[in-house]
């Protein structure tokens, strides 16, 4: 009867050559590559998936020490365990570790200095408290303990916080550094342990700080896709997602620059006019020389519109994870109301909100064009000085 474990001898180990894997049994393997390289491997089986951890290069490895290694990590199976979570704990990486190798990593994302200082920042000064704890063993109750000082008092800057120690989770089961649910999610997680924030717990988009705007911008323009020229109109024109993929040329009138999206588009059904600023407008002039069709922000086929995820996953490639496209309405508000003297009703009319009850709707005509002009126009030089 052909034995099923303990099936390769010190000699066969040696002689072996040519690229193939031969089984020992009992879930150890030895790897021989093309250059009869050889390493040993210990395979398992968790939830109808394979894995499999490298036990290290033979002959540094002998044939004996491998098959202990493949008893111990055998051992963890049985026991319910992950052998490459428990490698990793045993090692003892730290999240303050991860998260210097994580920041390595996205370094090339970040192209702007400022950007690269608030994830620095929020990983490891903010969350010092877990920097000496295993990556491995980071609970709940940990991204409490670093949350809950902050969330009321300074809710823009812990939201930043929350989704970048998510980031950082997520990066580390990736690698194999921990396994199991984000302690950092929102969604279905933190959002029923952490007291709501805003006007009665009611949800709002996350929004960037306005003051971050300019930097951003300029991380963007760098990017050369229709996405990126898309997200920055969006930014630009505090217009919504929906609004900006969806429009056509026929709704831009450049020698008057404006911008005139149908009632059929909008929120509110009723027809709203976009004043083009310097910098949207010359934003435009590279699609209108590569024009294709009637959309001015195309997809990636021919005639069809661009995904409504495209722009929001062009801003988490730049490393914006914890922000949302539609947050960028939300910025200009607040450069409005902490920057400028506009009116009220100046401002909620760039958004294309309706302000005032019937009576006050029913006599206001007009839709404040020019004094809309001289808003956006401070807030395409706020976002992009120099322009």
């Amino acid at each position: 009867m052909r034995r099923t474990s303990k099936r390769l001898s010190a000699i066969a180990v040696e002689k072996a050559h040519g690229r193939a894997r031969l089984a020992d049994g009992d879930g150890l393997w030895l790897n021989v590559t093309h250059s009869d390289r050889k390493s040993w491997i210990f395979r398992w089986s968790r939830h109808g998936k394979a894995h499999e951890i490298g036990l290290g290069p033979y002959p540094a490895v002998s044939l004996a020490r491998a098959r202990e290694l493949a008893l111990d990590y055998r051992r963890m199976v049985v026991e319910g365990k992950n052998p490459r979570i428990e490698r990793q704990r045993l090692k003892g990486r730290t999240f303050g570790e991860v998260s210097e190798t994580y920041l390595t990593e996205m370094a090339g994302r970040w192209t702007n200095d400022k950007t690269a200082w608030q994830w620095r920042h929020s990983l490891t000064d903010a969350a010092t408290p877990i920097a000496d704890r295993n990556v491995a063993e980071v609970d709940t109750s940990d991204v409490l303990r670093i949350l809950k000082p902050i969330w009321q008092a300074t809710p823009e800057s812990a939201s930043r916080l929350r989704m970048r120690l998510e980031a950082v989770l997520d990066f580390s089961s990736a690698r194999g550094w921990r396994e199991g649910d984000n302690p950092a999610r929102w969604k279905g997680h933190l959002e029923h342990l952490l007291t709501p924030r805003g006007v009665n717990g009611r949800k709002h988009h996350a929004a960037m700080p306005f003051d971050e705007g300019p930097p951003f911008l300029a991380d963007l323009r760098t990017v050369r896709s229709a996405a990126a020229s898309a997200l920055a109109f969006c930014v630009l024109t505090a217009a919504r997602t929906g609004e900006v993929i969806g429009a056509t040329w026929d709704e831009i009138d450049l020698d008057a620059a404006l911008w005139t999206i149908p009632a059929s588009r909008m929120k509110m059904k009723s027809e709203h006019r976009v004043p083009l600023s310097r910098q949207a407008a010359a934003l435009l002039q590279p699609w209108i020389k590569a024009r294709q069709g009637y959309l001015v922000f195309p997809g990636q086929k021919p005639g069809k519109r661009m995904s409504n995820m495209a722009m929001a996953m062009t801003l988490r490639r730049l490393g914006h994870v914890g922000y949302t496209v539609h947050g960028f309405r939300s910025s200009f508000r607040d450069w409005c109301g902490d920057r400028t003297d506009a009116p009220r009703e100046i401002a909620e009319a760039a958004l294309a909100h309706r302000v005032g009850n019937s009576v006050e709707l029913a006599y206001r005509r007009g839709d404040a064009l020019e004094k809309r002009r001289q808003l956006m126009q401070a807030w395409a030089d706020f976002c992009e000085p120099g322009t």
